[in-house]
């Protein structure tokens, strides 16, 4: 985060979004110097590294504070400021494994909350003046998320660069798009839910991870 900062010249804080008074904190702080903010990037998340029945109440714990209560906290404290700048926007990096009821059950779950939190306030906040993109990315290659290694020479297609999750949210906030599938092929995945539950449980049955985890 600091490299980054330094090169873009930006200010750069820690802070833990799974703590709502740590971010409070870290938000009042932002306000002193920043009153109006025209956009907020919720992306912090962390991986559930398997299903519900061999995870520690911990890990459990750890998952639904970041991914998905990590993006009502900093929504909340954050949302004066994007009020006060109108027209702003808010995107909620999701995952595809939102649309899916697949395996890694923690992480699964706690991308299904976050996706319906986004849809939810989007539809609120709107006549605020504050416009709210789901970004649902398949798999990206990241630091935190090592995707390739798992998929061989072969299927390394399958692995989206975060370049491409960086275009398509610019585009989605210039287009106000509300929800954006990265790559578009991933649309199919709901359909698929929706459709094919049978095949989609059968699939997770044979340890098939959604995307992210």
């Amino acid at each position: 985060m600091r490299p980054l900062a330094e090169e873009l010249g930006a200010e750069w804080q820690t802070c833990d979004v799974g703590d709502r008074e740590a971010v409070e904190r870290l938000a009042a702080a932002v306000a002193e110097r920043h009153p109006r903010l025209s956009l907020l990037v919720n992306n912090a998340g962390v991986p559930g590294r398997g299903g519900f029945v061999g995870a520690t109440t911990e890990r459990i714990e750890e998952v639904t504070r970041t991914n998905y209560l990590g993006n009502v906290w900093c929504l909340r404290a954050f949302l004066p400021a994007l009020e006060r700048a109108a027209p702003s926007d808010v995107v909620n990096v999701v995952s595809v494994a939102g649309t899916v009821a697949a395996a890694a059950g923690p992480y699964t779950a706690s991308k299904h909350a976050q996706l319906a939190f986004s849809r939810s306030v989007a539809s609120e906040l709107r006549p605020r003046g504050v416009r709210v993109h789901t970004i649902l990315p398949g798999f990206v290659e990241t630091a935190g998320f090592p995707q390739r290694s798992r998929f061989g020479p072969r299927l390394g297609t399958l692995v989206a660069e975060p370049e491409l999750v960086a275009e398509r949210t610019l585009a989605a906030i210039e287009h106000d798009s509300r929800e954006v599938f990265v790559p578009r092929w991933y649309r199919v995945a709901p359909l698929a839910q929706a459709l094919a539950p049978g095949l989609v449980a059968r699939l997770a049955r044979r340890g098939v991870r959604p995307a992210g985890d």
